[in-house]
């Protein structure tokens, strides 16, 4: 494997590594709002995130990259518990709930966090690989 290719598997899994942070980025944000209501019955709570991502060609590198397509919102149907005494409480005595499932976001940065090792371990591999050619050519 050629210095260059070193170069390239190196910025495929920084690539990656970047993706996977804004990744639990998200999944943060989805936790800590899993319990905000809405302050008046006219309001919807919060709505989960999710995160697409897609393949880019680096052109000047000529390695395809991950990149985030966007990170979009989750339509899934609010849950709703019955809380007449809170401002948010509809005509029946309803609030809407977020639709966050800290299960799912539970297992979503679990596979994100392996995903980022992965990614980290191939970047070691790559990294001590180039070090190496390197010590052997200044012999």
């Amino acid at each position: 494997m050629s210095e260059v290719e070193l170069f390239k598997s190196i910025m495929v899994s920084a690539s990656g590594l970047r993706a996977q942070s804004e990744r639990m980025r998200v999944i943060a944000e989805n936790l800590a709002n899993s319990d905000s209501l809405p302050q008046s019955p006219n309001e919807s709570p919060y709505r989960r995130k999710t995160v697409d991502f897609k393949s880019v060609l680096d052109r000047s590198a000529g390695v395809d990259i991950v990149k985030i397509r966007k990170v979009g919102l989750d339509k899934s149907d609010f849950k709703s518990r019955y809380d007449p005494g809170h401002p948010g409480a509809d005509k029946n005595g309803y609030v809407l709930e977020p639709n966050v499932n800290s299960l799912i976001e539970a297992m979503d940065m679990r596979e994100a966090q392996r995903s980022y090792e992965a990614n980290i371990s191939a970047l070691e591999t790559a990294r001590a690989m180039l070090m190496r050619t390197i010590s052997i050519i200044n012999r």
